[in-house]
Formats: C-alpha cells, structure tokens, sequence
C-alpha cells in the first residue's frame, strides 16, 4: 500500500469513528511507524480535513460546519477543572481546544474535543494516573477554550454560567 492509499484508508476509519483512534492502533493496523502515522496526518490537514489530536487519539470534526465557535478567557484552579469541563458541556457546548499564552513557547494549543461527562472523567483520570501537569498550571490558572455549540444562545449561556462560578476572565 502506498502512502496516497494509506492515507484514504485513515481517513475512512476517521469518518466511521466517533471516537478517537490512537497513533499507535493506526501504525499497527497499517504496519508502519507512528512517525509515518504523524506525517500522513499531517498531509490529510494541509489538504482542509479537521484531524484533531487528542490525548485520546486522531479524531475527524466532522460536523464543525455546523457548530458556531467561541474562544474564552479562564481562569481557575487544577482542581476546579472538571466543574469548569462540565459546566460547559451541560450547557450543550463542547471543548476543542485549550489555549495558553507562554512566555517563552508563545502561543500553545492543545487539542481535547470534549463533548461529554465521560470523556471528562477520562481526561481527569488519565491526569491523575499520569501525574501530568495541566497546562493551566504553567501560567496560574489562565487559559483559554475554544468552545463549539449549536447556536449562539448555547455558547452566550455557557459563558454566563462560567462567569456565575467565577470561571470566566473578561479581557478588554
């Protein structure tokens, strides 16, 4: 199989997944390296596909198109973390991305597509088991989520429970 099919067949597995596929089920399932895995990813986003990278695995955003995006300033302790998930996500949003601004690196994203309770009990377990430091931590609790929803009520409602909570940051 050539890199051209190898990277059709990644993308069909992508479109019939709901949840993500890891690098490593992928270099197995193809016989190839993860490197070759990151590479083949890499060149099915320079061509417009919406592959995010979670800590889960590969996911394709299928129905980006239909949500309406909002980034957002937050700010709150480690273990505020899963309120902060779960506010959002009961509010009928979901969690692309967490941004932070380093000092240093700049601009650092990672990608989380959360979009529900379990997967945030996943991703605060995995933390745990890991002993991982969040992101939040490198720059005391300030951070920033695009957040995605159906429809500009959801994402205004979203930020008007964070803000109840003393979550939400305002930035002039």
């Amino acid at each position: 199989m050539d890199g051209e099919q190898r990277r059709e067949e990644i993308l069909k597995l992508l479109e019939r997944e709901t949840k993500p596929i890891s690098g490593t089920y992928l270099s197995k399932h193809f016989k190839v390296s993860r490197q070759v895995i990151v590479q083949d990813v890499a060149l099915l986003r320079a061509s417009g596909y919406d592959i995010l990278a979670t800590a889960r695995g590969y996911i394709l955003n299928q129905d980006a198109s239909n949500m309406l995006q909002r980034v957002i300033w937050v700010k709150h302790t480690h273990d505020e973390a899963e309120d902060e998930l779960n506010t959002i996500i009961d509010n009928g949003g979901r969690v692309r991305n967490v941004i932070i601004m380093h000092p240093v690196y700049g601009e650092v994203v990672a990608d989380l597509m959360i979009k529900t309770r379990r997967e945030i009990k996943q991703f605060v377990e995995k933390l745990k088991e890991t002993k991982a430091s969040t992101l939040l931590s490198l720059t005391d609790g300030m951070h920033m989520h695009t957040i995605e929803a159906s429809s500009k009520e959801e994402l205004d409602i979203i930020e008007e429970e964070l803000n109840i909570k003393g979550y939400l940051v305002t930035h002039s």
